[in-house]
């Protein structure tokens, strides 16, 4: 197989790349000390199509794929992965459930503010007793007079609470089936509810210790009430219908893992070509060199990852061992790069303005979000045929 890029795909990646370094990056450390969204980059990013890379130009998308989608996350993440999660999510967790497994008016509704990035959209699935277990999921929804009413709490949300988001999609116990050995499985449902509706409300965002510019809230929803005619999918899917949405967002967040990763080496590798101790650039130190040898060979190893499944999503393959593969080691070699990236820095990469200090505290995230190592792992060794890992 084949991963050389196309000349429309390389267009593409020129272009964000360019946008990454001439408005991203100049604009990170401001944003980031102020923790605050930057609505006029999001702005830009919708005016050059980005939110609507893999949806059809009948919902106002670009008409791309899901390969393009990961292409320019991995730019934006070089840069600033605050900025790249909010397209990331936006598209993977916000807006594709709904091109998957919307109604028609679902799609005519959502689809053309999202894919135009005039809009965003969140995915409430966490609970404070259901993240990797999310059929623990304690929130419920119930139909009454042609309307669900829903009750619960959510946490870590993306794209949750800004001002242009405009729905949230909950997951949510909708009845119960007693098993034949007694036991008793929930039936979880996803539902979109509007932002402003009444009982709907928004937490503070979180003092996190990285991702300071990405939009994250805890919810509440308290005799929150839709139309039954918001019910995202088949009843009683929900969570086989995340898992899918799940699997296949690993891999966009998969690139924006590698984009950091090659962040902080291009960083390192320009420090350590002009920064001189003892009367030559500290790049000529064999220990040095080897490290920015190996943090090289980390982020090809992962770029090569997130291509091979991104290219089975592309193809209609399977591809849920790939997704768990390419997120596991993306992740990995993003927080060891960005470890040795301000080792490389000494002094300097302990202050918050120089971008490796921010890729640092923002790594490590990426070791947890959309499914921990641990979780990947057991993915993986189910795929092998050990359905007890656990």
């Amino acid at each position: 197989m084949s991963h050389e890029l196309t000349t429309e795909q390389q267009r593409l990646v020129d272009q964000v790349r360019e946008f990454a370094d001439d408005v991203v990056a100049p604009a990170a450390y401001e944003y980031d000390t102020r923790r605050e969204l930057p609505y006029d980059i999001i702005a830009a990013m919708g005016e050059m199509g980005l939110f609507g890379l893999p949806f059809p130009e009948e919902y106002g998308g670009r008409g791309k794929d899901y390969f393009q989608l990961c292409l320019a996350v991995e730019q934006l993440a070089r840069a600033d992965q605050s900025i790249a999660v909010t397209l990331e999510a936006g598209v993977g967790l916000g807006a594709m459930p709904i091109y998957r497994r919307g109604t028609e008016e679902q799609k005519q509704e959502w689809l053309p503010m999202l894919a135009r990035g005039e809009a965003l959209a969140g995915f409430g699935l966490t609970e404070a007793e259901a993240g990797s277990d999310a059929a623990g999921t304690r929130t419920t929804a119930r139909l009454e007079d042609g309307q669900w009413v829903i009750n619960g709490t959510k946490q870590f949300i993306t794209n949750s609470g800004s001002r242009i988001t405009r729905l949230v999609t909950v997951t949510a116990v909708t009845g119960e089936e007693t098993r034949t050995d007694g036991s008793v499985r929930k039936e979880l449902s996803a539902i979109l509810v509007p932002s402003g509706t009444p009982g709907f409300e928004v937490g503070p965002s979180y003092d996190k210790v990285g991702w300071h510019t990405s939009d994250t809230h805890p919810l509440t929803f308290t005799d929150v009430r839709v139309p039954e005619a918001n019910l995202l999918g088949e009843r009683g899917r929900g969570f086989a219908n995340f898992i899918q949405s799940l699997d296949e967002g690993r891999v966009a967040f998969a690139a924006l893992c590698t984009g950091a990763a090659q962040g902080c080496l291009e960083e390192a590798v320009r420090y350590a070509h002009k920064r001189e101790v003892f009367g030559r650039a500290i790049g000529a130190n064999q220990h040095i060199a080897f490290t920015l040898a190996r943090m090289q060979a980390r982020v090809h190893t992962a770029r090569l990852a997130y291509y091979d499944a991104a290219h089975k999503i592309v193809a209609g393959e399977r591809f849920k061992l790939e997704a768990s593969v390419a997120k596991m080691v993306g992740s990995e070699a993003a927080m060891a790069n960005a470890r040795d990236a301000v080792q490389i820095f000494g002094g300097y990469g302990f202050l918050n303005e120089n971008p490796v200090a921010r890729h640092y505290r923002d790594a490590k995230v990426l070791e947890i979000g959309e499914g921990t190592t641990e979780v990947q792992l057991m993915v993986i060794a189910r795929e092998l045929g050990f359905p007890g890992a656990a």
